[in-house]
């Protein structure tokens, strides 16, 4: 905590004058001085010839937090080892310009005569200040006499970047061409071209007005009034400039947005006059986008009484910010020990003093709330520019003192520190800094955008960030983004202003930013604001919808491995591999058993191999297409699932010579039934087929020119061969539909042919559904449709031919023995073989092996008897007969 100790006396005298001018002041070895506004003008009512020093009115409350900011820079700088290491400290004193050019004069002369007198205090070595562009303006003449540098936190004036008018004066922000240009890019974006401005009279207010009519014209931005408020605060010298800018705000209601260069007490008298001349009326017609530059945009004074909802949106420009966590401390000193700071601050007293009249408060409540007040006009970009001038001062002084005793006086002189400042690079919480050629720190801009908490106005969020560098703006976060969009709906437009995408019609005796507007047609368009005629599109490549601002790529669109559809089809594809994999393993493991025995056995390996490639082949149907994949896709499907029909066909005969032909016939047709030549001949016709369509008429990848879309697709060359490979696929199956039907009246643990009957009737009907659909469908579907079909014909298989077997195979395991298996031949057998009548069953005498046939024996009588029924021992052979048969026709 500073001390009492650490100070001069509150108030300094300034020689010749007539008066006292109030200084905080603290001791050091190289001392800084400060320039601030603690009061917002000077009483003028007592006018003389003679010079006096005018007494300061209405406490500015926005100075004091300046000034406490580079007051803790200081000694938060005093006690850095970058002081340490050269043993000097660092002291300051700092007056009251109370924003009055004359005042402002005599502190800086208060200032430059203490360092003439050899027996006076320290000489200032650097200012520090003003924060307004007309007294830095002033005070920098003055200044650059004796070469003292001057850094200002917030004087933005473009002329002061002249280092041959100004050659001492730096600052630690951008110009005002810069915020210009970020204003300029803003009205941009949200396609404002109709905007008004009002600004001050000065140096400030002139120079942003010319660079932002020059910013504006570049970007086709027309102004539609400019107004000019008198550089004074004081109502009576403002009052008729306001009421005449409230009257021509009110008289232009399609200037929605108005960029605004003047001072916070400037906004207050507009703001209550737009009140009052809209007072009887709905006062939503003065509602407007108000661009703040950084010298009111943290104002939250400036509405006064009124709230957001009553003058509108207020959009402002801060300079960056940075951690105020030291601030915020010292703040928190200041309150916990106010005695101690007032009595050596006469700015802070005034302020407690003026605190007291105004709010009446008790002294213990005092603390609190003067600082609260003091957090509530703080000015984040501001308090973080004063202390990157703190921070640029000490480090100058500090790399002059590395090489001699600053402690003695006259040591060191102010051009020296000035010299060392364009020299010296400095760091401010681990970030660097350099002053460029024109002695500026260009940083950028935080954005910020004014909201409202029922009667709370929070003027400190920021939004975004404008980078000098490109020109652009960064979206702080998403709720930032949220809040921007709020202003899309607001249109600021002479007359619907041409943008890229029109051309201009111009009528003769209007405004140049005032004509109608014609769309481009289609394929052609306009990239420039009003253009008087549209260009050409390359209509092989590019497209353009009506009144577009560019031509368009044709975009390449194929059935890609991202779409949603796609990726279930993929899914499908990849769950029925997984599924194959697993039946087959299942069946590998159970090969011994009759249920897969009696599936086919190794056959049914085949089988589940051929739906494997088959549901590979379905994948290469997504993605884009290529040579190969065209070609590999359908001869795959077409191979892997003849393959899959012909041992389909096979296993469809093989049962159906077991059970449905005469058993005369039978010897003779199981020798010609050879399963394997079956299948190769199948399958050598398929692939027959194919090679000559890869030889005569391949597919390939094609790519097709829509009005927006390049489509890339294959073209199966030959659809004559396309078709061939399917329609023998579908012969296949329907032959195999056939014969499955025929034998459809098996045993039950043999009832394969009512599942192949299902399967096969499935394949056809999907198959004959996709040739209207293929031949109807065009575009990035239609290699979906083949896919969806290959998908229903290879779950259609594997569900009807291999789930029932692995479902009795896992949870119906005693079906799965030769027992059950001989039993239900046996029920077969005699319902085939023996009439048998309603009320009768035939009895049969079984040996207790499984594997053995009853045969009638030679000694007992040729005919049994069972309740008056009588079956013959040549019928019982006949019976035992077919039995053996049946069990080696299906191999068990």
């Amino acid at each position: 905590m500073v001390t009492k100790g650490e100070y001069h006396s509150g108030l300094e005298n300034v020689s010749g004058m007539e008066s006292s001018m109030a200084a905080a002041a603290a001791p050091g070895d190289i001392i800084i001085g400060g320039i601030f506004a603690f009061h917002e003008g000077v009483d003028r009512s007592n006018q003389s010839f003679k010079p006096q020093v005018q007494p300061c009115t209405r406490l500015e409350e926005k100075g004091l937090p300046r000034a406490l900011a580079m007051i803790n820079a200081i000694e938060v700088i005093n006690k850095s080892p970058l002081m340490s290491d050269v043993n000097i400290t660092l002291g300051y004193r700092i007056l009251d310009t109370c924003f009055d050019v004359s005042t402002a004069l005599r502190a800086t002369a208060a200032l430059t005569q203490q360092a003439d007198q050899e027996d006076g205090p320290r000489p200032v070595m650097a200012v520090i200040g003003s924060s307004s562009s007309e007294l830095s303006i002033v005070i920098a003449r003055q200044l650059t006499l004796k070469m003292i540098p001057q850094i200002s936190f917030s004087a933005s004036a473009v002329i002061l970047s002249d280092k041959s008018r100004f050659p001492a004066f730096m600052r630690t922000i951008p110009n005002d061409q810069h915020q210009t240009a970020a204003m300029v890019s803003l009205l941009s974006a949200y396609s404002w071209t109709w905007v008004g401005i009002i600004i001050t009279d000065g140096d400030y207010g002139r120079s942003a007005l010319d660079h932002f009519l020059t910013h504006a014209s570049e970007k086709g931005i027309c102004v539609a009034f400019k107004h000019t408020l008198p550089d004074s605060v004081t109502y009576q010298d403002v009052s008729s400039a306001i009421t005449v800018a409230a009257k021509t705000i009110l008289k232009t209601p399609k200037a929605r947005v108005i960029v605004s260069f003047t001072r916070s007490a400037h906004m207050t008298y507009l703001y209550k006059e737009l009140q009052t001349q809209t007072e009887g009326h709905n006062m939503a017609s003065a509602r407007r986008v108000w661009v703040a530059s950084d010298n009111w945009s943290t104002s939250s004074a400036a509405i006064g009484q009124l709230s957001l909802d009553d003058i509108g949106h207020i959009v402002g420009f801060t300079f960056k910010r940075g951690d105020l966590t030291s601030f915020n401390e010292y703040l928190s000193r200041l309150e916990a020990a106010k005695e101690d700071y007032t009595a050596t601050n006469p700015f802070l007293k005034d302020f407690y003093e003026h605190l007291n009249y105004t709010k009446g408060s008790a002294d213990t409540e005092q603390g609190s709330t003067a600082v609260n007040i003091l957090r509530k006009y703080m000015n984040p970009g501001t308090v973080f520019s004063t202390e990157m001038a703190v921070s640029a001062i000490a480090r100058a002084v500090a790399s002059i003192c590395r090489s001699r005793d600053c402690k003695t006086p006259g040591s060191v002189q102010p051009w020296q520190v000035l010299e060392a400042l364009w020299m010296e690079e400095f760091t401010l919480r681990g970030k660097s800094y350099k002053f460029d050629r024109n002695g500026d720190i260009n940083q950028g801009y935080d954005v910020i955008m004014w909201s409202q908490n029922e009667s709370h106005i929070h003027v400190h969020d920021v939004v975004a960030e404008y980078h000098l560098h490109n020109n652009s703006f960064t979206h702080t976060d998403h709720s930032s983004t949220k809040t921007f969009k709020g202003l899309q709906g607001i249109i600021s437009k002479c007359s619907t202003s041409c943008v890229p995408g029109e051309f201009k019609k111009t009528a003769e005796g209007q405004h140049t930013c005032c004509y109608e507007c014609m769309n481009c047609t289609e394929n052609y368009y306009s990239n420039d604001t009003d253009m008087d005629q549209c260009l050409s599109c390359n209509m092989n490549t590019e497209w353009s919808a009506e009144g577009s601002s560019t031509c368009i790529p044709k975009v390449l669109v194929f059935f890609s491995w991202q779409d949603s559809f796609a990726v279930v089809l993929l899914t499908f594809s990849t769950l029925g591999i997984l599924l194959t994999l697993l039946v087959s393993a299942l069946f590998l493991h159970q090969c011994d058993t009759p249920v897969v025995r009696a599936a086919g056995g190794p056959l049914s390996q085949v089988i589940l191999f051929s739906l494997v490639v088959s549901y590979v082949s379905a994948m290469l149907f997504v993605g884009q297409p290529n040579s190969f994949q065209c070609k590999a896709r359908q001869v795959l499907y077409g191979i892997s699932f003849t393959l899959c029909v012909s041992c389909i066909l096979v296993k469809t005969l093989k049962i159906l010579l077991a059970f449905q032909f005469d058993p005369a016939l039978q010897e003779f047709l199981r020798r010609l039934f050879q399963p394997f030549v079956i299948i190769s001949i199948c399958v050598a016709l398929q692939v027959a087929t194919c090679i000559c369509w890869l030889i005569l008429k391949s597919p390939s990848d094609h790519i097709t020119i829509n009005s927006t879309t390049l489509l890339s697709a294959c073209d199966e060359g030959s659809y004559l061969a396309f078709g061939v490979m399917l329609g023998y696929i579908a012969v296949l199956a329907f032959v195999c539909f056939i014969c499955a039907f025929k034998g459809r009246k098996l045993p039950q643990q043999y009832n394969d042919s009512r599942f192949i009957t299902f399967s096969m009737l499935l394949y056809l009907i999907s198959w004959l559904l996709f040739i209207p659909v293929y031949v109807t469908t065009t575009g990035v579907y239609l290699p979906a449709v083949e896919m969806v079909v290959i998908l229903i014909s290879n779950y259609g298989i594997l569900s009807c031919h291999f789930f029932p077997k692995c479902y009795i195979i896992l949870w119906k395991k005693e079906q799965n023995t030769e027992t059950a298996f001989i039993n239900g031949l046996r029920e077969y057998s005699n319902t085939n073989s023996v009439p048998q009548s309603k009320d009768s069953e035939l009895h049969e005498q079984s040996s207790p092996s499984a594997h053995s046939v009853p045969t009638a024996n030679p000694s007992s009588p040729a005919v049994l008897t069972h309740g008056g029924n009588t079956t013959s021992s040549t019928q019982l052979q006949r019976r035992s007969a077919t039995l053996h048969c049946l069990r080696r026709r299906i191999s068990i």
